[in-house]
């Protein structure tokens, strides 16, 4: 009897834990459509709310901006992004941070010239106050 009932708990231990990793990781894929679809439409208010304030957001290029500098590249149509399709995700959750990696094809018309980006990123999500939220992000281009 004393075994049944430890397997029983040990199963629905394991049970309450994939459940939970599941809903964070459905809460993460959210906020990754969340943060592409704020970028296409440029979205100030959306994209406060989903970028840490201490985002480190590093362009296949180089360049590194900060969430303010991120922000105004983007509200400006410095970086304008026309479509962006993402393919290949994964995630992983490490704590009350998650690792997602994907590959980005994107048609772009940065500074008014049309062009497009190919690229694999890297982004780091972080919990905050029960919201996952982007902390930092790389990508390389694609050859």
């Amino acid at each position: 009897m004393k075994k049944l009932l430890l397997i029983s708990t040990l199963f629905l231990l394991n049970f309450t834990f994939i459940n939970a990793q599941s809903a964070d990781e459905m809460k993460i894929k959210e906020a990754v459509v969340t943060l592409r679809q704020a970028m296409i439409d440029a979205d100030k208010t959306v994209l406060e709310k989903i970028l840490h304030e201490d985002l480190s957001y590093g362009h296949s290029s180089g360049s590194i901006e900060t969430k303010a500098m991120f922000i105004e590249s983007l509200v400006s149509n410095n970086s304008d992004f026309k479509t962006i399709d993402l393919t290949d995700q994964t995630i992983k959750i490490v704590g009350k941070n998650a690792i997602v990696r994907h590959k980005l094809f994107a048609e772009t018309a940065n500074k008014g010239v049309a062009n497009t980006a190919k690229l694999y990123v890297l982004m780091v999500f972080t919990k905050v106050k029960g919201n996952w939220v982007l902390l930092a992000r790389q990508a390389a281009k694609i050859v």
